[in-house]
């Protein structure tokens, strides 16, 4: 059943223009959301810097000390958050709350990077770029105090990238967060006729078509990671799925199949959640909980 909450969050945006219909534009839509995502409230952080990773731009929080909020301390380290938007939409500005909270409450440095997205770049421009900043934190991170153990983290598309990250580069990461990973172009899973409430399977499959350059891109292992045949190399991971959400069987699924490869993986459902509840402490009562227990799972494993 769904949570009151997720109803009327769900009915708030039945008048929303879907990415399917031919008025939608993707420019307009990034500029609302970037709008939007600026009249909100955001907690201090110690320092948000604007960082150049070898091209690819980034944003550097460090977290606030004293946290304005229950935290753990200080450590080294950091946790780079590939943001959610179907690869298509989003960006850091639009995922700068959340950073904030993430490093506050974690007491770590977050790194959220501004992958290209698509149209404009396809696959597999994103995945590349993440190699990109991988590869200029190696480089850089005594000079920037960031040493020490190094987290992926992300949501929806964002969790394809952590994951495809962390599969590319195998014991790069001391533990990796996925929350409603996006990962299989077939839809091929029940959830997809039982659970659609606010996220249409048709949207789902638009936002595949925009990131994959043809449908031999839709059987790539970087693109679709359940086809990955090196799900066991994987560091100790956490799926996080909504109970109402086309993407939930998905997740679930790689959860099961991490278990089965050995992996140290931890898998929740959110019970009466919907797609993309996570960053919205203002609407979902879950929101913060679901913050708490990914920096909780990642500190674990320093």
């Amino acid at each position: 059943m769904l949570h009151p909450q997720a109803r009327a969050a769900v009915e708030a945006g039945a008048a929303d223009l879907s990415v399917t219909d031919p008025a939608f534009d993707v420019v307009t839509a990034r500029a609302l959301s970037v709008q939007a995502a600026l009249a909100v409230p955001k907690e201090a952080v110690a320092e948000a810097l604007d960082v150049d990773a070898d091209g690819v731009p980034c944003r550097l929080y460090r977290p606030a000390q004293p946290s304005p909020v229950p935290s753990y301390p200080v450590g080294p380290g950091v946790i780079v958050h590939l943001h959610g938007g179907g690869f298509v939409l989003n960006d850091v500005e639009v995922h700068d709350a959340v950073a904030r909270r993430l490093a506050n409450r974690s007491g770590l440095a977050v790194l959220s990077v501004d992958y290209r997205r698509p149209p404009e770049h396809r696959f597999p421009a994103a995945p590349d770029d993440v190699d990109t900043v991988l590869g200029w934190l190696d480089a850089h991170a005594d000079e920037l105090g960031l040493a020490g153990p190094t987290y992926a983290h992300g949501d929806s598309a964002g969790a394809n990238l952590a994951l495809v990250a962390a599969l590319r580069h195998p014991g790069r990461f001391a533990a990796v967060a996925l929350i409603y990973p996006f990962l299989d172009p077939t839809a091929g899973h029940e959830s997809y006729r039982t659970n659609t409430e606010g996220f249409d399977p048709s949207e789902a499959a638009w936002y595949w078509e925009q990131y994959a350059r043809d449908r031999s891109d839709l059987e790539h292992p970087d693109l679709a990671p359940l086809r990955s045949t090196a799900l066991g190399t994987l560091p100790p991971t956490l799926v996080v799925t909504a109970e109402h959400d086309p993407l939930r069987d998905e997740g679930e699924v790689l959860a099961e199949r991490l278990a089965e490869e050995g992996v140290h993986v931890v898998g929740v459902r959110y019970q009466g959640m919907v797609h993309g509840f996570w960053r919205h402490t203002d609407v979902f009562d879950a929101a913060e909980p679901l913050m708490v227990q990914v920096i909780g799972f990642l500190r674990l494993h320093p």
